[in-house]
């Protein structure tokens, strides 16, 4: 009964999609989770495409479960980890580093201080009048300005 959707500065450019399976605590890193196909509690995620930059993409994602790390998991998964996730993120992306048309935006976007994740919307019914309440909040001001920088180039 809790609708709840965030949206995600990415590395590249994913197409929309759900994304599924289940997620576990990583036997190695205790901090981290794992994504797998058998063992742990099930997750989805619906990923759909908001606005493309070249080297990296808004995408909105809707939650259909809410487990620890899920997003930054899910993108993470399939290539596209969010910019500014120290612990998910990939450093393949360092080839745009080498190209001198997506340099300036690489810089940019690899100088982020944090997760580029913004949980936006959130759904609820109202435990007595049984009505749905939808929150709603613009991004805070250090990813309006990455993107309205990401805009110049």
């Amino acid at each position: 009964s809790i609708s709840r959707k965030y949206l995600a500065l990415v590395w590249g450019m994913p197409k929309d999609q759900i994304i599924e399976g289940y997620i576990e605590r990583n036997k190695i890193n205790r901090k981290k989770m794992s994504l797998n196909n058998k063992k742990g509690k099930y997750s989805e995620t619906h990923i759909s495409l908001k606005k493309s930059y070249g080297i990296c993409s808004v995408v909105e994602c809707l939650l259909k479960t809410g487990r620890t790390h899920q997003v930054r998991l899910h993108l993470s998964s399939i290539n596209f980890p969010i910019v500014g996730d120290r612990i998910y993120g990939k450093n393949k992306y360092n080839k745009y580093s080498k190209n001198k048309k997506t340099f300036n935006k690489y810089l940019i976007l690899k100088n982020f201080k944090r997760q580029a994740l913004h949980a936006y919307f959130l759904g609820i019914k109202h435990p007595n009048s049984n009505k749905l309440m939808k929150f709603i909040t613009d991004y805070p001001q250090d990813i309006k300005n990455l993107l309205e920088t990401l805009e110049k180039y």
